[in-house]
């Protein structure tokens, strides 16, 4: 059984959250949340929310057993973005397009 957890609207773009993504893709949960507590990013941060989720969805809604879970994919896609403007020189201004995205987390039990 595959559970599937989604994150949408977060204030990140989806090419920082695709760098860590990578990283755990195809690993075990144990593995993937000790890369995560380790890592630096923002986005470690997020995923790992998103993963803990996935994890007490699959326990609780679906009695599976938190040993054998593996992640099975992890997907990133852009979002809507904000569009903002910054004051410039002589009237003029610049504009700013802060990027979201949405994170999708599959996982399910180890045979």
């Amino acid at each position: 059984m595959i559970v599937s957890v989604k994150a949408k609207n977060l204030n990140i773009s989806s090419q920082k959250v695709g760098y860590v993504l990578n990283r755990i893709k195809k690993n075990s949960i144990d593995k993937a949340i000790y890369v995560l507590n380790f890592s630096n990013k923002k986005a470690a941060f997020l995923i790992k929310k998103v993963l803990k989720s996935a994890i007490a969805n699959a326990e609780h809604n679906h009695g599976l057993d938190i040993d054998n879970l593996v992640i099975d994919s992890v997907y990133v896609n852009n979002a809507r973005s904000y569009k903002r403007f910054q004051a410039r020189a002589k009237g003029r201004s610049n504009r700013i397009i802060k990027r979201c995205c949405h994170i999708i987390i599959n996982i399910k039990e180890r045979n």
